[in-house]
């Protein structure tokens, strides 16, 4: 019996899009069409938007191949790269290539993608002009950067940031020309676009915003750009990055229905019933398209029609960008800002920490969303906009992300609820991977961790910034923990652990010996790294690495905490939450003298003074040391209080005495950095009134001694301390807690609580090291006090005279 002849399939374009609709289609019907494929470029299929990557240096041309020359030969696909087709003949079906290989069609699939948009500008075509599109514009551009030349960016987008940015990495002066006022009007607001320009400024970007281009300048070579404004931007490299254009002048040619793209239907095909058409070349129902998801969308629908299914419709998902800039994350979807009066918004802004989110939201659903500098509920919002949940219930809530509107309404806490995740859901836009093909791909191969699931969907390959979404997905389905993998930060590949181990191992002692020793992808780090890396070589090398206050945050630095008008909160040290008339009156004075406006007890037995101004912090610390008053490192991601009872002293129902152990433990621990805040709680007796079961570590005193309880968390997401040991002695309560303390410096990540770095390494690891190996103990009691030797340094009494830092409190100069 002879088989049914295959049809023929021809495809024009070997780009994303394209590729993507043929590995659809050879996943539902892999033997109904003999494949030929045709490429304008002699690469074979790579992921266009890893060019920047690329350019940056991050990744290399074969690192970012999607489907090498094996795949094709693999699926008996026939390749011809470096060959466009210049001319389509409908009647005959056939096309002709430049070469004048002419091959015939049964159905034909127009995947053009896009031209870069270029301005009819004085000077457009003299060397050293190039675009930001293809393989060939980077090669240029990195020739250009090896020749120590000056780069002018025209086009504040994002393609023309990434271009920036990936310019810089390469060492070269980059000045960024944009004809609006803010960065990314289309994708972030102003506010958003403002902050963004401050932070690339700070990391060495030259803005000329407002600025519309008048010419190129140059002779025999680009010299710079002319402003209409008459403005000079000097360059030796100028690249046009002000936008693309679907690229349609084949089909054109043919004959084919055009507007600003090729016109097709929800089936994805053009005004000719057997030619289709996806991706960047595209217009459908009059919208045009730039973005990547919606190119996947396409490529399923096409095969599906392809292959025979006529119910096969696209419909527009919403949209959504994330910036990929190193060491800034951007996320915006939907509407930028309120359009009329049916729409309001919910704004977040910490200045301090360089966070923004605006919500915005048209009859109790969420219709847009922007965030900066924090967009770990990017997902989770997205998701609502998309399902198009009503948010009434939350709404008071939701400004503060899922976890907090989880935790207030009894839901499912912590990260995104991927267990009501739809399917169809694109959790990877890099690769346009859905949640429905990862659970497959899972449960299918038995795959177990992060890397087998990239390397057989591709899912979080290429930014990476899907991640802790996939991860999530992996521990959902197969009901384990899934072991963290993730990097640091966008600047290096390795994770906490990796990079903890290599300092202590290789013997690194800067900031500059991590990021060269480990391929750091970036010269100075980022807001995520720097902190992180000056937090694990000052817990690895006391007294030998010097603190850099530039990689701390605000509060840190300044030694006070910040607050939403800008002045300071000032907390004195109050051993065990004990005071005395005279500290007592020192406050009252300082209070009086510096008109404070509010003096509150915090939750930590301790006074807070609120509203000063950060140049009269100085003065007010001069003051309070003057009555025996030190920092009570408030601020400090290292202790902060040890909360007691007033226990056996004074107490009838106290059976040791917590107040005195309370003290103790806080002169034993206080100036310790450690990976986040710590705080301890002593209570006299099982009643607990110092709460110290919800304490990252704490002393219930019970007849027979005293019982260590670790691991707990009273903030948004409670968790109760688990039961550790129980000993006889305060002694032994003193080694022990200074063991802790120095194992969960040693091995807890930047900014991980005492609770998740418990349920991270298991109580078991814990006890092993601290009660099963008495040795080992003593020597981890031993390294803390010895870091403690250069740690407990008052950073008020330095300040205080004006020596250190002094040019932090300097008041800004009053311009007239």
């Amino acid at each position: 019996m002879n088989a049914q002849p295959r049809s023929r399939l021809v495809v024009i374009g070997n780009g994303m899009a394209g590729m993507r609709t043929v590995e659809e289609l050879l996943a539902i019907a892999p033997v109904r069409y003999d494949i030929t494929v045709f490429g304008a470029e002699p690469h074979p299929n790579y992921n266009r938007i890893m060019l920047s990557s690329v350019l940056a240096g991050e990744k290399g041309v074969d690192d970012i191949v999607i489907n090498p020359r094996q795949w094709y030969a693999d699926n008996q696909i026939t390749l011809h790269t470096g060959d466009p087709v210049v001319s389509i003949d409908r009647a005959a079906k056939t096309v002709t290539a430049a070469s004048g290989l002419v091959v015939a069609y049964d159905k034909l699939l127009i995947a053009t993608g896009s031209k870069p948009l270029m301005p009819p500008l004085p000077g457009l075509d003299l060397p050293g002009v190039v675009a930001f599109r293809d393989i060939h514009d980077v090669d240029k551009m990195l020739a250009a950067a090896k020749a120590g030349s000056r780069a002018v960016v025209i086009g504040g987008g994002l393609l023309g940031l990434e271009a920036a940015w990936g310019l810089k990495r390469q060492g070269m002066p980059v000045a960024l020309v944009h004809l609006m006022p803010t960065l990314m009007e289309r994708q972030l607001d102003v506010e958003a676009g403002s902050m963004l320009q401050r932070d690339l400024t700070d990391r060495g970007l030259h803005f000329f915003t407002s600025g519309q281009t008048e010419e190129i300048t140059g002779t025999t070579h680009a010299q710079g750009v002319k402003l209409a404004d008459g403005r000079f931007v000097p360059g030796e490299l100028v690249v046009v990055a002000i936008g693309i254009r679907p690229n349609v002048d084949l089909a054109k040619a043919a004959g084919l229905a055009i507007n600003r793209g090729i016109e097709v239907g929800d089936d994805m095909a053009t005004s000719d019933p057997d030619i289709f058409s996806v991706g960047e070349c595209v217009e459908h129902n009059g919208q045009v398209f730039g973005l990547v998801a919606p190119l996947w969308e396409q490529a399923k629908v096409c095969a599906a029609q392809l292959a025979g299914d006529r119910a096969a419709s696209y419909v527009t998902p919403a949209l959504s960008t994330r910036l990929k800039i190193t060491g800034i994350d951007v996320f915006s979807a939907g509407q930028l800002t309120a359009q009329d009066e049916a729409d309001s918004e919910i704004v977040f802004r910490d200045a301090a920490k360089g966070v923004y989110r605006k919500l915005v939201i048209r009859e109790d659903r969420l219709v847009g969303a922007v965030m900066y500098g924090d967009v770990a509920d990017a997902n989770w919002y997205f998701q609502l906009l998309r399902q198009e949940t009503d948010v009434s219930p939350m709404r008071d809530r939701l400004i503060f992300g899922q976890q907090f509107a989880d935790a207030c309404c009894g839901g499912a806490k912590g990260g995104m609820d991927v267990a009501a995740m739809a399917d169809d859901t694109q959790v990877c836009g890099c690769n346009g991977v859905s949640k429905g093909a990862i659970v497959k791909a899972i449960t299918a191969k038995g795959l177990t961790s992060l890397d087998e699931v990239r390397a057989h969907t591709k899912a979080s390959a290429s930014c990476g910034q899907c991640s802790g979404v996939v991860q999530a997905i992996l521990a959902h389905v197969t009901g384990a923990d899934v072991a963290a993998s993730e990097a640091m930060c966008k600047c290096t590949e390795h994770g906490h652990a990796h990079v903890r181990q290599a300092i202590v191992e290789q013997g690194l002692k800067t900031q500059g010996q991590v990021r060269q020793a480990l391929g750091w992808k970036t010269d100075d780090g980022c807001a995520k790294c720097r902190p992180a890396l000056n937090y694990y070589l000052l817990c690895a090398w006391p007294g030998e690495y010097l603190d850099d206050a530039r990689s701390r945050f605000i509060n840190e630095r300044v030694h006070a905490n910040i607050q939403k008008d800008g002045t300071y909160s000032v907390v004195p040290r109050m051993w065990g939450g004990l005071t005395t008339p005279d500290e007592l009156r020192a406050i009252a004075d300082v209070a009086d003298k510096f008109k404070v406006p509010m003096v509150k007890v915090t939750g930590g037995q301790r006074i807070d003074l609120f509203g000063i101004k950060k140049e009269d912090l100085p003065a007010v610390w001069g003051d309070l040391n003057k009555a025996g008053l030190v920092s009570g490192h408030a601020y400090a991601k290292g202790l902060r209080t040890v909360k007691t009872c007033v226990g056996s002293e004074w107490c009838r129902f106290g059976t040791q005495d917590s107040t005195g152990l309370g003290v103790k433990l806080e002169k034993l621990l206080w100036g310790s950095w450690t990976p986040h805040k710590v705080k301890l709680a002593v209570s006299g007796c099982p009643r607990n009134c110092a709460e110290a079961t919800i304490k990252d570590f704490g002393i219930v005193c019970v007849d027979a001694g005293y019982d260590i309880v670790i691991g707990g968390n009273g903030g948004i997401e409670v968790r109760v301390t688990d039961q550790f040991t129980r000993v006889a002695t305060e002694v032994e309560v003193l080694e022990i807690i200074a063991a802790l303390m120095q194992l969960y410096r040693e091995e807890g990540f930047y900014l991980e609580r005492t609770a998740p770095w418990v349920e991270r390494v298991g109580m078991a690891h814990i006890k092993a090291r601290v009660l099963d190996d008495v040795a080992g103990r003593k020597a981890l009691e031993a390294r803390f006090l010895f870091s403690q030797k250069y740690a407990q340094i008052d950073p008020w009494a330095e300040r205080a005279e004006g020596g250190v830092d002094a040019h932090e409190f300097q008041p800004l100069a009053v311009v007239e």
